[in-house]
Order: structure tokens, then C-alpha cells, then sequence
């Protein structure tokens, strides 16, 4: 790995290198751009990739909804303010009837996925699973983006099957694409902290390359700001690299969004804690940037307004930023750490309008729905 000149003009000339695609990014000259850079001269670099990688100027949303079909969770995450243990007073599974209410809501908004996730239930096995996906698909025409590595690895442990074995049945039941939750950062010093009944680092990525291997579509997260240092945080970005290299190689789309987000102490076991608190819109942005110029490989940078408010979502496209992701028609786990932003299409459209690009609804699959 290199060093890269700690001047100013030596940083920007290493991000516009990266932003020109003539220079592919390393760890060490990943963390000197988000530790030391000039914010505008990140932002005019990133947003620079931006354009390069999608010269039509335009920006994508999508109109869906988070089910979180159970609350009850094994694992017990520190900066999670939703889970429930099973007997808990306010702990549940969705009925069916309560799903399928969700999704004709859903529908009836133009939407057209829903993102299913819940926690570790310690007694669905993959029957129960399969079941729910068999019966929602056969009622209704919706994308199925469910799950994540996590639920993956804790299904296979109850059902007493391999992870590759659960994501073929859950595929073949309905299942459309595989969201990048419980990411957090991948690395265990940190998971062993914040969650350590969790997936492990390598455990999250196996699944996501044995994912791709199956053409089963994904993206990935990181949850960043909490107890990690800067150096882990580009540790992250680094394994997530390596595994969209392997699928790209493979012939396989792989990861085809990368959503980064900040972490919200609200009501957690973190909040207080050393480090447990929110990142600021700034810290925010230069992550984002510095994600848009080292992840070369990923097509598309979802700006996360959810936990850090419009405004911010706004600013994230000239950032790098090309996606403002979900109208969030229901959103439950970060609003339980306290932070709470929704916003009807309508706000999307002008958002995007305002900063200077076309708005487009997307699918899952970043496919056009509808131009605005």
C-alpha cells in the first residue's frame, strides 16, 4: 500500500485521481481521505465519480415498506432499541392477516417491494419460513427484499441445514433479494462488543458471497459511529470490496447498492457509552464520500435520510450519492432508538428536484418505474 502526501493538495490529488477511475483506492489512502481531507474537496471528488458513474443526472427513490415480522430476537444487540425477549409483554409474530393488511397498503401506494426482516426468533425454523414467503408470493405481486446474513445464519442453526442450503430453500419459496442488515462493521473486535451473539464478520460475508453465487441479488450496510475506530471503518469497506470483486469476477452482480448509515444511541444499551453517539451530518457525509470513491466496483450509494433527517439526505447527492432509497412507508427499528424521519414521494420528488437532478422511482433491482 502506498502513503499518500498529507497536503491538502496531495489528498485531492489522489481522491480526483479515484474519482477519474485512474486510480483505485487503498486502505491507507482510504483512511488519509477520511481522516484528513478537505470536506469540499472530497464532496467535488466523490460527486465527480458520481457523474462519471451515472452521467445522466439523475437520482433514484424507491416506494416501500419495512416489516419487521417478528420483535423477538436471541441476540441482543447493544445498540438495538427493538428486540424483545419472547416472553416480554410487548414481544410478537405478525399474524398472516396482519402481513398481507401491510402489503395491500403497500400496493395500494404504487409500492412495489417490502423489506422483511425481523430478529433471531430462538423456534421459526426454516418450514416457517418457507410457508410465509409461499403464501404472501401466491396472494401478491410484490418484491420479497428479506432477510439479511444474520437471520441466514441463525436460521440454518435451528433448522440444523447450512446457510447456502437456506438461502436456495428461501429463494425457491419467493424470496427476490437478500438486504445488507446486520453488517454493522465487519470486524470482530467491534461485533464482540456490540453484538456478540451476532453473525461473525466472516460469517455476514460467506453468506453474501454464497448469495451471489446463486444470483440472488444484495446490497450492503455499514452502521458506522458507534465504538469503532477510522482505521475498522475502512477495514469495512475494504471486505466488502473484496467480496463484490469475487462477484463481478464470477459473472454475478453481486452487491448492487451500498447503503453506509449512521448509528443511533437512542434507548440503547450504548447510549452514554464512550463513543455510543450519533454521528454528525459532517462525519456523515465525508464517510459517504470517501465509500463512493474506494467502492469502485458498487453501482449504486444510497444516501440515508432516515437517521440523518432530509436535509442531509439532500446534501448526500452532490456527496457521492446517486439513491435517496425508501419513502420508509413503515420504518420501526431506528425509531425505536428515538430518531424518526418519513417522507411521502411527493417530499422525495422535490428533494431531488431542488438539488439538481431528475427523480426516478426505481424497484429493488434498480430497474425505472415511473420519471418525475
Amino acid at each position: 500500500m502506498t502513503t499518500p502526501a498529507r497536503t491538502q493538495d496531495g489528498l485531492a490529488a489522489v481522491a480526483n485521481s479515484a474519482a477519474a477511475g485512474t486510480l483505485r483506492l487503498d486502505a491507507v489512502q482510504a483512511l488519509a481521505l477520511l481522516r484528513d481531507a478537505d470536506i469540499l474537496q472530497l464532496a467535488a471528488a466523490a460527486n465527480a465519480m458520481r457523474d462519471r458513474l451515472h452521467p445522466e443526472r439523475e437520482a433514484t427513490f424507491i416506494v416501500d415498506r419495512n416489516v419487521n415480522y417478528t420483535n423477538v430476537c436471541v441476540s441482543g444487540c447493544r445498540f438495538c432499541a427493538f428486540y424483545r425477549a419472547e416472553d416480554a409483554p410487548d414481544a410478537y409474530v405478525l399474524a398472516p392477516e396482519d402481513l398481507y393488511a401491510k402489503v395491500e397498503e403497500t400496493l395500494a401506494l404504487e409500492g412495489t417491494a417490502i423489506l422483511l426482516q425481523g430478529g433471531l426468533h430462538p423456534t421459526l425454523g426454516i418450514e416457517w419460513y418457507e410457508s410465509m414467503l409461499r403464501e404472501l408470493k401466491s396472494r401478491y405481486p410484490i418484491h420479497v427484499h428479506g432477510f439479511g446474513p444474520p437471520e441466514m445464519v441463525h436460521i440454518a442453526k435451528i433448522s440444523g441445514i447450512s446457510t447456502r442450503e437456506v438461502l436456495t430453500l428461501l429463494r425457491d419459496a419467493g424470496l427476490d433479494s437478500l438486504p445488507g442488515g446486520g453488517a454493522e462493521i465487519l470486524v470482530d473486535r467491534v461485533r464482540s462488543h456490540v453484538s456478540p451473539k451476532k453473525a461473525t464478520s466472516d460469517q455476514w460475508l460467506d453468506v453474501m458471497r454464497e448469495a451471489h453465487e446463486l444470483d440472488i441479488s444484495t446490497t450492503a450496510t455499514m452502521m458506522f459511529g458507534g465504538t469503532e475506530t477510522l482505521e475498522e471503518r475502512i477495514e469495512h469497506l475494504v471486505r466488502v470490496r473484496e467480496v463484490q470483486d469475487a462477484a463481478v469476477a464470477g459473472g454475478h452482480v453481486g452487491f448492487r447498492a451500498f447503503i453506509p448509515w449512521s448509528f443511533q444511541p437512542g434507548n440503547t444499551d450504548l447510549e452514554g457509552e464512550q463513543g455510543g453517539v450519533a454521528a454528525s451530518g459532517w462525519e456523515y457525509l465525508r464517510t459517504l464520500a470517501v465509500s463512493r470513491l474506494f467502492l469502485d466496483n458498487v453501482a449504486n450509494i444510497q444516501a440515508s435520510w432516515v437517521t440523518q433527517g432530509p436535509k442531509i439526505g439532500q446534501v448526500a447527492l452532490v456527496f457521492g450519492a446517486n439513491d435517496m432509497g425508501s419513502t420508509m412507508i413503515e420504518e420501526n427499528v431506528v425509531a425505536a432508538a428515538g430518531t424518526r424521519f418519513m417522507l411521502a414521494r411527493e417530499e422525495l420528488i422535490r428533494l431531488i428536484g431542488d438539488a439538481g437532478f431528475r427523480p426516478v422511482q426505481r424497484d429493488t433491482l434498480y430497474r425505472e418505474v415511473r420519471r418525475f
